[in-house]
């Protein structure tokens, strides 16, 4: 259909003149979250999604980078069988949409397609030449394929090891528009598809992402997506997928601009979502060759559906910076619980920040009643942190026990003779026995509690407080883990619910509490200050003059550079967690375990 602007009226009994003016389309960006290997589950999530988008009326549906393989899929690319059975699911899925009648839906979506069946390949390319790609499908067929032209490096990404770059465009002619297409890193580039993407005069770029979240980084996808529209003078639409996948999170938040730069729409963060846009386009061009000389697909027989009802344009306001962390932490264990088999989760409840936390995020990821907190009391263990223990599983509702450790820890020491530190570690480590033995027997995930300060300079036991699958919140610095459980609180105090962490368990020094008396003060800094050098360090890769020269007192920070070195080989051995903050330990930052170097 096309929309008419009334440009002359006048009274009742005369005739209204209209003149034409841009074609109309419903553009349907949808986030999804899908499971990495899970190729037939996500192509059912694909088209009940396009599905419930046809039902709305979409002309148009994009779905997120490597939809129908899940992202990242790492060494899974470089397997031929692995490369094979993406190519034939996402050719089923085209074949599926057309026999249930929805061949008529211009379908974007991500998948993994082999280009190179040689096995004897050129040095320096991936095994059968695996490309990141967005399918073009239409009328049953997977009509075209743009490979991702920019592969990120960096941080977390290693894509050079795992794809062949691209290097043509693809312009789509349906529904009387131009439609060019790009992937993520696509985008972020300076030039390339972009700058061909105004050269072809397409009127709508749409964008497939698989773009994790990152804490601090304030609405820079926006920046982004408003200044490649304009760059482009196109509409651009930007998909994004949504979940958790091992270490990274994906938010979606998933946007649409004008050719000016205007939000037309943005969906939700951290929820899978449809966010439907009702686009006046340019008109297509003529031409069947762009200026590379690469071939326009032309979809003549696509005819847009009867737009007469529009839809309102939805933004979604953005969550608060703490909201944000939250909400990723919580979809981060509950997707790593749910998608690797797992129902319950257990955790050791200190009567601490950390763990209350903790468990404060399982119950909000899984259910209170599927969290199962134990208390192990040594004789050190003070009464208010016992009691604080009980009074956060209270809170939370969880499932709670009780048990004492004072009894394994005689049977040790009866035969070793261990004392000093090794005797503060044996209780940590007869704790993690315990939870895995819990675990084994019982069928839960172990949760790891510690925090990203706690990482850095080694505190945490081998074997012990380090046991695990999963760990919540080992990104996540002390003085933010504090600042997240009063978010929390206060979060439940607005809803009319009982605050789930204990005030004494924020508000109390910070203890491990393996020998009398003891607190975290004696031998670090204050977390405030701890937390500066580590951003500085860690985050930032600041040398030691720089972090001195900020005004730092040099011993301080010399001791905790040494001791965040020194930690690497049990880093190397925690349990993953979820990655939230610029650099986190692991994937974002490699370094060597046998290591001579020193600040």
């Amino acid at each position: 259909m096309m929309n008419y602007s009334r440009y002359g009226c006048v009274t009742e009994n005369t005739v209204c003149i209209y003149a034409l003016t841009v074609p109309q389309i419903r553009l349907a960006l949808v986030q999804l979250n899908p499971v990495v290997g899970d190729l037939t589950g996500n192509v059912t999530q694909c088209l009940e999604a396009v599905k419930l988008a046809a039902a709305k009326g979409a002309d148009v549906v994009v779905l997120p980078e490597m939809m129908i393989t899940g992202y990242p899929v790492e060494d899974l690319a470089l397997r031929p069988a692995f490369q094979q059975a993406s190519e034939l699911a996402t050719k089923s899925f085209a074949a599926k949409l057309k026999s249930e009648g929805l061949g008529g839906v211009l379908v974007f979506v991500g998948y993994l397609r082999r280009t190179n069946d040689d096995e004897a390949k050129t040095l320096g390319t991936p095994r059968g030449g695996p490309m990141n790609c967005a399918g073009v499908i239409y009328d049953g067929e997977i009509q075209a394929s743009y490979a991702k032209h920019h592969l990120p490096n960096y941080g977390v990404f290693d894509e050079y090891r795992y794809f062949v770059p691209g290097n043509d465009s693809v312009l789509v002619r349906a529904f009387g528009v131009d439609i060019a297409v790009a992937i993520c890193e696509d985008l972020w580039q300076d030039g390339g598809p972009v700058a061909q993407v105004k050269a072809n005069g397409a009127g709508l770029l749409v964008v497939l992402n698989g773009s994790p979240y990152e804490r601090d980084k304030d609405d820079v996808r926006l920046d982004l997506v408003t200044r490649r529209a304009r760059e482009a003078s196109v509409t651009l639409a930007y998909v994004n997928m949504v979940g958790g996948q091992d270490e990274l999170v994906f938010e979606g938040d998933s946007i649409v601009v004008n050719e000016s730069g205007d939000v037309i729409a943005r969906a939700k963060q951290f929820e899978t979502d449809m966010l439907l846009a009702d686009l006046e386009l340019p008109a297509s061009g003529t031409s069947t060759l762009l200026p590379t000389g690469e071939s326009v697909i032309e979809l003549t027989s696509a005819k847009v559906h009867d737009h007469s009802m529009s839809i309102a344009r939805i933004v979604e306001p953005r969550l608060d910076p703490l909201a944000q962390v939250y909400a990723a932490l919580v979809m981060a264990l509950h997707d790593y619980v749910v998608k690797n088999g797992f129902k319950t989760v257990t955790l050791g409840l200190s009567g601490g920040i950390d763990s209350a936390l903790v468990a404060a995020i399982a119950a909000d990821a899984i259910g209170a009643k599927n969290v199962f907190g134990v208390s192990m009391p040594s004789k050190y263990s003070s009464n208010h942190s016992m009691t604080d223990a009980k009074e956060s599983s209270k809170r939370i509702g969880l499932n709670y026990r009780t048990v004492e450790i004072e009894p394994m820890m005689q049977a040790f020491l009866q035969n070793l003779a261990l004392t000093g530190l090794a005797e503060e570690n044996l209780q940590a480590r007869v704790r993690g026995m315990i939870l895995m033995g819990i675990s084994n027997q019982e069928g839960h995930l172990v949760l790891a509690t510690g925090n990203k300060s706690e990482l850095s300079v080694g505190y945490s036991t081998i074997y012990g407080d380090a046991v695990g699958g999963f760990a919540p919140i080992m990104d996540v610095p002390k003085v933010d883990v504090w600042a997240l459980a009063n978010w929390r609180n206060a979060q439940a105090k607005e809803r009319g619910e009982v605050a789930p962490i204990p005030a004494s368990s924020i508000t109390k020094e910070p203890s491990a509490e393996l020998r009398p008396g003891q607190q975290d003060s004696d031998s670090l800094p204050n977390y405030e200050e701890l937390d500066a050098i580590l951003q500085a360090y860690v985050e930032q890769d600041q040398s030691a003059a720089q972090i001195i020269a900020a005004g730092f007192e040099a011993e301080t920070v010399h001791r905790i550079l040494k001791l965040t070195d020194r930690a690497e080989y049990k880093r190397r051995q925690y349990p993953p967690g979820p990655k939230v903050s610029g650099k986190a330990f692991g994937k974002d930052r490699r370094m060597p375990l046998t290591n001579f170097w020193s600040e």
